[in-house]
């Protein structure tokens, strides 16, 4: 049987190539109407964008006694704060002299619609203003002292607004805390602090004789664990200068650092300490002059205070002979 050879030249011959040609043309006019299809939408979509804002024109500041019209209760709450005492008879600055707008921001959105709760700034936990917003309205004065390290602090970058702690509209001569007393404010928030001061071995925060920013600033810090000072050590030599040496034999372990050993904010053991001294002291020292297990409760180590029974001076030695810290 012999093939036409019209037929077989090339690879696809003559109807193949139109049929190609065909498919191609309608990929193109599929193309071309899908493009014409998707770019209509964003047009569209910018128009009710464009109508928002229209809508919600730029906000302009109302003069205070403005927002006095409608919120006198509130007027008269802050006026006996040391806050509203300023802002409203000895205004300093500028910000202050906003009065309300001070903190709140321009509120003639908020004057127009009293029922949007984005008009102008807001404060508390149902707020729908973001906790960082709020933060600045209150930085924006308070930013030096105390306060100097918010930004970037632990209770900043957790989302902690200062009206969790504060309280703006109400208090006498010093500002009022949203707990009974400071103590009871930071437990909020740590309750196994409180339960660590409920031990037998604590710091004197129960009988009242200190607090917990004697040892913390809430307001952040350039130590670890916003502590007021540069490290552990210095924080505990303000009070425990005894053991701040310089010493002729340094205990390596106390100059790292004093929780090693101790834990502030209470223990079930004496001298606040993490474990029973003859425990604690074989932690690092398992081996060598004496047996490196643990002793029994009727050996001569663990009498009374276990190796602090011959090493008295574990946090240091002037002696010339006190390289084992002894008596």
């Amino acid at each position: 049987m012999r093939v036409n050879s019209s037929k077989s030249k090339g690879f696809l011959g003559r109807e193949g190539k139109i049929a190609v040609l065909a498919v191609i043309a309608v990929a193109v006019v599929i193309l071309i109407t899908s493009l014409l299809a998707f770019g209509e939408p964003p047009a569209a979509s910018t128009a009710p964008a464009a109508k928002a804002a229209e809508a919600a024109p730029k906000a302009e500041f109302v003069g205070n006694e403005t927002c006095i019209g409608c919120h006198a209760d509130q007027q008269a709450k802050i006026a006996n704060t040391p806050m509203g005492k300023i802002m409203l008879k000895t205004p300093r600055t500028a910000e202050e002299k906003l009065g309300c707008e001070g903190c709140h921001g321009p509120s003639s959105n908020h004057l127009t619609d009293p029922t949007d709760k984005k008009a102008h700034l807001t404060f508390g936990d149902k707020s729908a203003t973001p906790a960082k917003e709020q933060n600045q309205a209150c930085i924006k004065c308070h930013d030096k002292g105390t306060h100097l390290w918010w930004k970037g602090s632990t209770h900043d970058s957790r989302g902690l607004t200062c009206v969790k702690c504060h309280k703006v509209h109400t208090g006498g001569d010093k500002a009022e805390l949203t707990a009974p007393s400071e103590q009871e404010l930071c437990f909020k928030c740590h309750p196994m602090r409180k339960a660590q001061g409920l031990k037998n071995s604590h710091m004197p925060l129960r009988e009242g004789k200190m607090n917990c920013d004697d040892c913390h600033n809430p307001h952040g810090s350039t130590g670890p664990a916003m502590l007021t000072s540069n490290s552990i050590n210095e924080n505990c030599y303000r009070c425990h200068a005894e053991k701040r040496g310089p010493v002729l034999w340094e205990h390596p372990p106390v100059r790292e650092n004093c929780d090693n050993c101790h834990e502030p904010h209470g223990s079930i053991r004496a001298n606040l300490l993490k474990v029973k001294s003859e425990r604690l002291c074989q932690r690092c020292h398992s081996g060598g002059r004496h047996p490196s297990t643990p002793h029994g409760s009727k050996t001569r180590y663990v009498f009374n205070h276990g190796c602090l029974n011959c090493h008295t001076a574990v946090h240091g030695s002037n002696n010339p002979s006190g390289a084992y810290f002894t008596r």
